[in-house]
């Protein structure tokens, strides 16, 4: 468990098209065996540190005739932002994704010392 026990907590969210394979023929529609795709993300302002990040398919196209195989992650979480990562295998297609996030964590208040 993460205990937030900073005053400031902030809240930031976003949505993110992950890509859209279908309309070019790429490796996510295409392919076979193991993809992903990987997405930078940077929060709105920085938080004091790294934020619990909670990250969901907000819309998925997924060929229905193939096994459906999604795994969404974020990656590398810092003050400043994080990767967010999808992943399929075997032989899925995906033809797109859109991924939402959203981050709660301490920020720094007026009040803070700054003692460095």
């Amino acid at each position: 468990m993460k205990r937030l026990s900073h005053h400031a907590i902030g809240a930031d969210q976003g949505s993110v098209m992950m890509f859209s394979d279908f309309a070019d023929n790429g490796p996510m529609w295409t392919g076979d065996g193991a993809r992903e795709k990987r997405r930078s993300v940077t929060f709105s302002e920085p938080f004091r540190a790294a934020p619990i990040v909670h990250v969901g398919i907000s819309m998925w196209d997924m060929d229905g005739d193939t096994n459906q195989r999604a795994d969404l992650r974020a990656e590398k979480i810092t003050a400043t932002g994080f990767t967010l990562v999808f992943r399929t295998w075997g032989d899925s297609r995906v033809a797109r994704i859109r991924a939402d996030w959203m981050a709660l964590g301490p920020l720094t208040g007026e009040d803070d010392w700054d003692l460095d």
